[in-house]
């Protein structure tokens, strides 16, 4: 009975071990599609208008560390994959008032994709709705031509990953 109980044991291990990390399901991207942000430039973004292209969405703020490390690695896959259709959306998750100080950030940083500013309250909130409960900055989520999430991830991403995840969606 012992050695039964050991070898079931092993097997549920063994089971719940061969899991895919990425395993889970993921988020919609509906919620995105449905709202139109404004830039710093006070002009509008419509993210419908980005369906059936490959995207990367990544929410940030000035304040955040982690964002100002992997801002610079998102400028240049913007710049590398740009003529493969690639999209890259910065979220900064701001008061709209900041919008000056948004707009010398990313001068400073040579942030050259699309960038919107969520808010900060409407920021958590689409964070929330698309897979970020804990509203943890950096977020960033990639979604394939179809806009279906192929990946999210919470915190900074390595140039690595980035990569690994552009390839996913070209």
């Amino acid at each position: 009975m012992k050695t039964l109980l050991v070898a079931s044991a092993l097997a549920l291990f063994s089971l719940l071990a061969a899991t895919p990390a990425g395993a889970e399901e993921m988020p919609s991207a509906a919620p995105l599609f449905a709202l139109s942000m404004q830039t710093p430039d006070d002009k509008p973004l419509a993210f419908e208008s980005l369906k059936g292209k490959p995207l990367i969405v990544n929410f940030w703020a000035r304040w955040c560390g982690p964002c100002r490390k992997e801002i610079p690695d998102l400028a240049e896959m913007h710049a590398k994959y740009k003529g493969k259709g690639l999209v890259i959306v910065g979220i900064a998750v701001e008061d709209p008032a900041n919008r000056d100080s948004v707009r010398e950030f990313a001068k400073a940083y040579e942030m050259s994709y699309p960038l919107v500013i969520g808010g900060v309250q409407a920021g958590v909130e689409l964070m929330q709705a698309i897979g970020n409960p804990k509203s943890g900055l950096p977020f960033t989520i990639v979604i394939d031509r179809q806009g279906k999430v192929v990946v999210k991830k919470l915190g900074a991403m390595s140039r690595a990953d980035m990569e690994a995840a552009i390839k996913s969606v070209l």
